[in-house]
């Protein structure tokens, strides 16, 4: 099938993704004047930004997963499901990274193969979760909420409580993408999705910047 303007196109001969007359600069997270590949593949979102974390030369900004310490079950399962799938695509994963949500992230991530990076409350790296791969104790209680909204590029709520409040308020007004999934607060300006693929493809696109994330 040939591809539309619109479509996303792997080149390959070069390993590019194109999108009608540009070229993804997978450093500056940009597209720029190219003259479209007479071939290739029509791909996805999430099977664009899958190839590009597979290649060298990828910036790799990190989603931010935010979520209670008291998670309930399902959104402890939420949370491990999303960290999974992130990491299978390649994505780093920031959290808080003590117990509860943050701990089935942390987990979820590592189980993908990723390397799950806390920012932690306390002074020392030993408070984290057991799953977290790279511990960062900023000492600076919960200030550290401000730090997770602000390195991310995208934060996604798996749940409530007033931390997680905070840091989508926050998110949103330094103009990030917020998605909150079910259970999450409902805050105007967060993208509300239910399904993990769906969170998937949102995030993918807005690191795409193909607008209608």
């Amino acid at each position: 099938m040939p591809a539309t303007a619109s479509a996303l196109v792997i080149d390959p001969a070069d390993g590019g993704l194109y999108r009608g007359g540009a070229r993804f600069d997978a450093w500056a997270l940009t597209w720029a004047k190219a003259a479209a590949p007479a071939g290739g593949a029509v791909v996805s979102p999430v099977e664009a930004v899958s190839h590009l974390f597979a290649r060298p030369g990828t910036r790799r900004l990190p989603v931010g997963v935010i979520g209670p310490r008291d998670a309930t079950p399902t959104e402890y399962e939420r949370a491990h499901s999303l960290g999974l799938a992130l990491a299978q695509i390649g994505f780093t994963v920031i959290c808080g990274g003590r117990a509860g949500a943050m701990e089935a992230v942390s987990k979820g991530v590592a189980a993908g193969g990723g390397q799950p990076i806390g920012i932690l409350p306390d002074h020392d790296w030993r408070e984290a979760n057991d799953h977290v791969a790279i511990p960062l104790a900023t000492g600076i209680g919960e200030a550290r909420n401000a730090i997770i909204a602000t390195a991310s590029f995208a934060l996604v709520a798996v749940g409530g409580g007033y931390g997680t409040l905070s840091e989508m308020a926050l998110g949103l007004r330094l103009g990030r993408l917020v998605i909150a999934m079910p259970e999450a607060h409902s805050v105007e300006g967060a993208v509300a999705l239910t399904a993990v693929p769906d969170v998937l493809d949102c995030l993918c696109r807005r690191y795409l910047d193909l607008g209608g994330a």
